[in-house]
This record gives structure tokens, sequence and C-alpha cells, in this order.
């Protein structure tokens, strides 16, 4: 028994591919999953298939299903397929492909998964969507190892800055896009397709690093409306802002952003991250925005050795869950707050 594909014939080098649209429902029959976990490494055809993955490549399908998207997935065919043009010389054509023929993923194994899973998960409404696949012929280890290696040696992963800017779906994104242009602070200020400032960046924050702090200070308080959601971070930080007379002197051109940087630690994404989770505990009460004033009594200088093993380690900000912590109960003591017991210990650790 035979599948027919539409599929257009193309030479790359020396070897001929097809490459041709298969329909989402043919995944299961044809794509050879190959656990690779007990075997060494030199005589794998491909990396090994890490299943925590699937199950987010299964969910992003079936969450959105009128507008996902994938690209080409590559296989090798050990069985000559016959390809049909539509006519004498043409490249287009109809591939025909046997049931029972595995084809061996050279690069997509993951989101192939992801799309068997969701088939076993019962959603019909993508079962008849195709799939782009380039077909390759299968020849030996060797060159399918060389295949996985020249698929992926250039491939350069986006910037979560990046990630977050273009993400459509992502509320708390779109919330904080939203904060960013109404804090003028951060509407001049931020990089927003780097995950890092460069030594010579006139900018003092990141996406990323906003993105992040914002995930805390929704924390409790996500009325799941994304405007709702960006005038309470704009609310938030417009206030925080008040009380960072650094940030205002680079905004106003009395400081140079490279200067802040090096010199201070008040726009470092831990410190952000920090002032995200504060906001949690203060919006909670009535007058919150009064305790920000305290913000402005904090000496933020890397050379403050209160900051010693809370967020600077060996002269240098470290930005790890324990760092985070401890500068957020270190600036709640600051501003005078009631600390947890969980927040008074991570203190008690940073000065023994």
């Amino acid at each position: 028994m035979e599948v027919h594909v539409s599929a257009m014939r193309g030479k790359m080098g020396t070897r001929t591919y097809y490459a041709c649209l298969m329909p989402m429902n043919a995944v299961p029959q044809f794509f050879k999953f190959t656990d690779w976990s007990g075997i060494s490494p030199e005589d794998r055809e491909q990396r090994v298939l890490n299943i925590k993955r699937v199950p987010d490549l299964a969910t992003y399908i079936t969450e959105n299903e009128e507008d996902y998207l994938f690209s080409s997935i590559t296989a090798s065919y050990k069985s000559e397929p016959r390809f049909e043009p539509y006519g004498p010389g043409m490249d287009i054509g109809v591939l025909k492909l046997r049931l029972g023929d595995e084809l061996i993923i050279n690069d997509g194994q993951h989101r192939a998964a992801g799309i068997v899973q969701a088939l076993k998960d019962g959603s019909a409404e993508f079962r008849e969507d195709t799939l782009s696949v380039l077909l390759f012929p299968w020849e030996n280890t060797d060159r399918v190892q060389q295949m996985f290696s020249d698929l992926n040696r250039f491939v350069q992963k986006t910037s979560k800055s990046l990630d977050i800017l273009y993400d459509k779906r992502d509320d708390t994104a779109a919330a904080t896009l939203a904060m960013i242009e109404k804090v003028p602070v951060f509407k001049e200020l931020t990089e927003k397709e780097k995950v890092s400032l460069e030594s010579k960046s006139t900018k003092l924050f990141t996406l990323a690093a906003l993105y992040d702090a914002n995930v805390e200070l929704l924390k409790g308080h996500d009325k799941n409306d994304i405007m709702a959601n960006a005038q309470l971070l704009t609310d938030y930080w417009t206030e925080v802002a008040k009380h960072m007379p650094d940030w205002t002197k680079v905004l106003s051109g009395q400081k140079l952003a490279i200067e802040l940087r090096q010199e201070k630690i008040s726009s470092h994404s831990t410190v952000l991250r920090a002032l995200g989770g504060l906001g949690v505990d203060l919006l909670a009460n009535e007058g919150w925005s009064a305790a920000l004033s305290g913000l402005e009594g904090i000496d933020w200088s890397k050379k403050n050795s209160e900051w010693e093993n809370v967020c600077i380690v060996a002269n240098s900000v470290v930005s790890n869950r324990q760092a985070r912590a401890a500068t957020k109960a270190f600036i709640k003591a600051k501003l005078g707050l009631n600390l947890t017991d969980g927040e008074q210990r991570s203190l008690e650790r940073a000065s023994a």
C-alpha cells in the first residue's frame, strides 16, 4: 500500500532530494523514533530525544490550532520512493511512499514527536493539515551524522528579549511592552533585542530583565487582562522610578548609562526581579507607594560592602535564586518592612 504526497524534486550538491507535503496524521506511520539512550554517541544517528520537550510542543499545537507554525522536517529514506512528475521533464509531481517504510529524522524529531503526542491527545482539528518534509537518501551512519551536524551547526537561538518582543501570545509580554511605553525611563533606556547589554550600550535595562521582574510582580495580582495588568505594572514602576534618582540622571543626560552600570547595581536584573517580588508584598496594602520612598536611602554602589554575599560575590553581581531572594529581603529591611522567616534566613545566610 502506498501513500501519495505532492512533492518537488530538487538537487543539492550531488544528491537528489524531494520536498513534499505530508498530512499530519501520516507522521506516526512514517517517522522513526529510535531510543538512542543506550547507544554510544559515536554510533547514534541523532541526539537522544528529550521527552520533557514533547508535551510543550503538543500543547503549542492544540492551543494554537488556527495559527501554529512549524519549519520543515528533514529526514532520510532507506527505500527509494517513486516520483511521478506531472509532465515530461517536470520536477513537480507526486511522491509515492510505501506504508511500513520508516523515515529517519535528521532534523526535527522533537517537532515530529510533538505532533504524534497531539494526535494521541485527541485533537482532530489539525489532522489533515500538511507538514513540509525534505527527504534525502539514506547512505550510512556517517552521512546521517554529518547531515545532523550541518543542519544544526549554524543555528543561532534568538535572544530572550527578541522572543518576548515578537511573541503575541504571551500576555505578560504584551503587558510588559505596554508598560514600557508608558514609563519614560524604560521607554528610552530599554534594550529590546539583546539579552545582555554590550559594554558601550546607552541602555540601562533589557526587555528580558523587565519581563522576568514583571513575572514576579504579577504573582497574586494577575487580573487575566492585558490592559489591567499593564496598568498595574505602569503604576508600580512609575512609583519605583520616582525614587531611583540614578535612573533619572541617565534619562536626562546627566549621567552616562555605561557609568551607572559600572558603578552601581540599581539597574541590574537581580535588583529588578527583587523589586518585582517586592511589589507583590506592597500592592497587597493601601498606601503602598509611600513605602517606596525608602529606595532613595539605599546605597546602590558596588563598593557598598552591604551587598557582599547578598548579590555580589567576588566583586561580581550574581543572579541566582538565592541572590534574588537575599536582595529582595535586603531591600525590604531597608524600607522598614516586616520580613518573613524565609527572608530573615536568607539575610542571615548572606551575613554569615
